[in-house]
């Protein structure tokens, strides 16, 4: 277990850190939520039957443990305003307009004008954007993963390029 566990780790430690500092934008929290998937991995090994690749049941856990501390953080500010209500699943998907990160910024210019476009995308758009274009991941992968049909990431994967290339184009008229 030992020599396996390490070679997950090994494999892709660097990729869900990368996937989780997307999601949570802040790279303490992206380190702290790699350790608990990591934790989640090593209590929940043996009940892994293989029907899904070990990537994608990773990023799977990652994606869950994202939501949970989104949520956990919405409650945070729930409780401290006085308001006591349960959020829906989807509630981690709620448009944060906070600013890309630092090291986005040192970046060469057009992938800092995609990233900043990706902001124009909706939540399940820039989902996509980031599982398929930055993590790699096939289209099956990517279903498995956010629990979609194909079908599903297709036409959201359409509907975003399509949604950055408009944005991309009006950044450029007005330039």
């Amino acid at each position: 277990m030992r020599e396996e566990f390490e070679r997950l780790y090994e494999t892709y430690h660097h990729a869900l850190f990368q996937y989780l500092f997307y999601m949570v934008r802040s790279r303490e929290t992206a380190e702290e939520l790699v350790q608990e998937v990591y934790i989640k991995v090593l209590h929940s090994y043996k009940g892994f039957e293989g029907k899904s690749s070990e990537k994608t049941w990773l990023y799977s856990i990652a994606k869950h443990v994202a939501i949970d501390w989104m949520r956990s953080q919405n409650r945070k500010k729930r409780k401290w305003i006085g308001k006591q209500y349960e959020l829906s699943e989807r509630a981690f998907e709620i448009h944060d307009p906070s600013p890309l990160p630092d090291e986005i910024v040192e970046q060469n210019e057009d992938v800092k004008h995609v990233y900043e476009m990706m902001e124009h995308c909706t939540d399940d758009q820039k989902q996509v954007l980031i599982l398929r274009y930055i993590q790699s991941m096939s289209i099956q992968e990517a279903a498995a993963v956010l629990g979609w049909t194909e079908s599903k990431v297709k036409t959201t994967q359409h509907r975003a390029i399509k949604a950055l290339k408009k944005h991309l184009g009006e950044k450029e008229a007005r330039t």
